[in-house]
């Protein structure tokens, strides 16, 4: 049996791009792109690291020692031993529409990604068209056979065309888009990370709020207090009206502080109901105390070098870099000739019954090669832009590292800073009550009047507002120090492995 034509021309196509291909397989202009080094310093602080100091018989007060070389868990935050924490960062997980986005915007990168392989593919299309035709009855040479001048003309025909990757345009471009897949995907972990801080960090300001406001309140209930016995001292003449006036500055002045305190409680609420994907009015239920918390022991402590593969921050811009490099390849492939091959067949015929009849088939075969020979100088200076472009990333991706070593080098600093705070916060507190103490002992004994008392008990809540600050800020700076170093990300395998297993 005679092959149809159509057969004829695919495979005669097969074979001429087979033929054109052989010779340049793995052929590919332009740089290939090498890793960065990682960065040549071992330590984040100038200062040899020392366990931090430890606040006995405080919330927060535990010494915390820092393990070097030491992996970060995927649920770091579960290091704080609460439940109710726990359960608000699967609802942030579950339900966060900005962590959604950036899944979304991962998926939107692997779709264009294996769009881009899709070049390296023959392109076939089909296609039938139907028309009634008329010519002018004077012609000399009617198109069909019979001399009709008006006929019906079917054609279905099928098309093969190709632009075989002679200088690695198509692999350039899909090594672009791969590395602005990953890009996408560092995005995805720079968002999870960021949205794990962001809810520790929320609960233990809300819990550091309402423990001010509770302290705040029981202030402005003893100032009340003290207002009203200076109000009877004066009324009976134990008391001038100067210190009265000044007590009444003092409450209101305290008082003044609570709504801004109340306004920030609402805020944070309302935050948090955000961060797990709610509306205010579906706030979660949590709520949160410092005292319930407990602060993280042994803290890992990755080496910069390590550092490096593990910040989003900095694989992404690793990634930026390998994008620009690929498109230093594309604008030098645009530059060099390129060859497109062609092929077409098929049948037309006055009558659908006649179709892939004697005499009705067609088919050819082409090839093209075609080179830019004058462009003003625009495909020279887009190479020149891209090799620009690729420098700018690699001056990023530099800055991006040194941000990344500073940011653990701040963390462990505040960490530090913020044990001393804390030890000193404690002791102002521990002689704020022993104030406190000696003066209701010696009211009972008659040696202090209850005006006394309730400076003694002022002074106390203010100290303890500022232990309930150093407090929140050791616990807030911990969970900075595990985002800074990364987050964990990569034991989570739906973060971690791209759509190879890689």
């Amino acid at each position: 049996m005679t092959p149809k034509p159509i057969t004829v021309a695919l495979r005669a196509g097969i074979s001429l791009t087979g033929l054109i291909l052989l010779p340049l397989a793995g052929c590919a202009v332009g740089p290939d792109f090498q890793k960065p080094a990682p960065p040549d310093v071992k330590v984040y602080t100038a200062q040899p690291l020392t366990p931090t100091a430890s606040v006995p018989g405080f919330a927060g007060g535990e010494a915390q020692s820092f393990a070097p070389a030491s992996d970060i868990a995927a649920d770091w935050w579960t290091l704080f031993h609460s439940e109710a924490l726990n359960a608000l960062i699967a609802q942030a997980l579950n339900n966060n529409h900005d962590l959604k986005a950036a899944q979304a915007a991962l998926r939107v990168a692997r779709e264009n990604t294996r769009a881009g392989r899709g070049a390296y593919y023959p392109k076939l299309t089909a296609g039938f068209s139907a028309s009634r035709e008329q010519d002018p009855y004077d012609a000399l040479a009617p198109v069909p056979s019979n001399n009709a001048s008006l006929y019906n003309l079917f054609t279905p025909q099928v098309s093969v065309s190709y632009t075989p990757d002679v200088f690695g345009l198509n692999r350039r471009t899909v090594e672009a888009l791969q590395a602005q897949e990953q890009g996408a995907r560092y995005q995805l972990a720079a968002a999870y990370i960021t949205l794990v801080n962001n809810v520790v960090a929320t609960a233990i300001q809300q819990a550091a709020v309402q423990a001010q406001i509770d302290a705040t309140r029981q202030m402005i209930a003893d100032n009340n207090q003290m207002v009203q016995i200076l109000q009877d001292q004066f009324a009976k003449g134990y008391a001038s009206g100067l210190d009265l006036a000044a007590q009444q500055s003092q409450l209101a002045q305290l008082a003044a502080t609570l709504p801004a305190l109340l306004k920030q409680k609402v805020q944070i609420d309302d935050q948090l109901a955000v961060l797990a994907g709610k509306f205010p009015t579906e706030a979660p239920a949590q709520h949160f105390d410092l005292t319930a918390l407990q602060l993280p022991r042994d803290l890992p402590l990755s080496l910069p070098s390590t550092l490096v593969t593990q910040r989003p921050d900095v694989l992404q811009a690793e990634a930026n870099m390998q994008a620009a490099n690929a498109q230093i390849g594309v604008a030098i492939a645009n530059r060099l000739p390129n060859i497109a091959l062609t092929g077409n067949a098929g049948s037309t015929a006055l009558e659908i019954g006649q179709l892939f009849g004697p005499g009705t088939d067609f088919w050819n075969i082409g090839a093209a090669l075609g080179a830019t020979l004058f462009d003003g100088g625009t495909l020279q200076h887009q190479e020149a832009g891209a090799r620009a472009a690729y420098d700018q990333a690699t001056e990023q991706y530099r800055s991006t590292v040194l941000g990344a070593v500073q940011n653990v080098a701040d963390s462990l600093a505040a960490l530090q800073q913020d044990a001393d705070g804390l030890a000193a916060a404690a002791k102002a507190e521990t002689a704020a009550k022993a104030t406190l103490d000696i003066t209701e002992h010696q009211r009972q004994v008659g040696y202090a009047n209850t005006v006394g008392l309730l400076n003694a008990e002022q002074a106390f809540q203010q100290a303890r507002i500022a232990l309930i600050q150093a407090q929140a800020s050791r616990y807030t700076d911990t969970a900075a120090l595990f985002q800074a170093l990364g987050g964990g990300w990569w034991h989570r395998t739906e973060l971690a492995r791209d759509e190879h297993g890689n």
